[in-house]
């Protein structure tokens, strides 16, 4: 299921005259200059095909220093020009998409999702697999080897208690991190293939060892990370520093 855009996406009007869209445009992607240290990355966030709490998601966000997301559903993404797409400093996917995606049979304003991801991987533009979208297309052979994932058969346990271990402390992603406890929904699949980099592990009876790891896709740097779920996991101080340093490490800040 797929959620709504929420209010604050639609654009707002000043008294008496219109203000800005509150989303990027074209314009202002194309007129950015090139972005320095000390300028946020400008990270296009994915969405559909799962429901999830959006105001809180919007929070986790705006807090993350360092970052300017632009929360936006696939259909969003997928209708925007190649300029725009092409613009982001990375591409952070939170999709749930189980079919697809077809170029053809779409309503006209979802675009072509098909086309549009086709062109990941084609620039050194970061990728960032977050969560449930680790399980997007798993029928599609590009997202099964940008992930790393060769069968994306799965079962899930929402709410489990979790020790994550820091196994690779010299990646700039873990680096100084200690290892910390969270609660998360967890997936039971294979673990990923030869080519990833692992990160981050637990040791759990219901859950794949690997949560997070770090991969090459063309052109592209990837970090795949399988937790997420909600506000119980958003709000969790290593979770978030994760999410952080994985964004920037994909455009390359870290």
């Amino acid at each position: 299921m797929t959620t709504s855009p929420p209010s604050g996406s639609r654009r707002r009007f000043l008294h008496g005259a219109a203000a800005a869209p509150l989303l990027l445009s074209e314009a202002a992607l194309s007129a950015e200059s090139p972005r320095g240290k000390d300028k946020p990355a400008t990270i296009a966030v994915v969405t559909g095909g799962h429901s999830f709490d959006v105001v809180n998601f919007h929070k986790l966000f705006r807090g993350l220093a360092g970052i300017n997301a632009v929360i936006q559903h696939m259909d969003d993404y997928a209708s925007s020009s190649p300029a725009v797409r092409a613009a982001y400093d990375a591409v952070l996917f939170y999709i749930m998409l189980l079919d697809g995606p077809k170029n053809e049979g779409h309503p006209w304003y979802a675009g072509r999702p098909r086309e549009a991801l086709e062109q990941l991987g084609s620039s050194k533009q970061g990728i960032f697999v977050l969560h449930h979208a680790l399980l997007a297309y798993p029928n599609w052979p590009v997202w099964t080897e940008l992930t790393g994932l060769r069968d994306r058969k799965f079962g899930y346990f929402i709410g489990q208690k979790l020790r994550v271990n820091v196994v690779n402390p010299q990646h700039p992603i873990a680096r100084g991190l200690k290892s910390w406890d969270m609660i998360d929904e967890t997936y039971t699949m294979v673990e990923p293939e030869s080519g990833s980099r692992i990160l981050l592990t637990v040791d759990h009876p219901q859950s794949m060892k690997a949560i997070g790891w770090t991969r090459q896709y063309r052109k592209s740097p990837v970090f795949c990370y399988q937790s997420g779920h909600d506000n119980q996991t958003w709000v969790d101080s290593g979770f978030r520093e994760v999410l952080r340093r994985g964004l920037l490490w994909c455009v390359g800040q870290l």
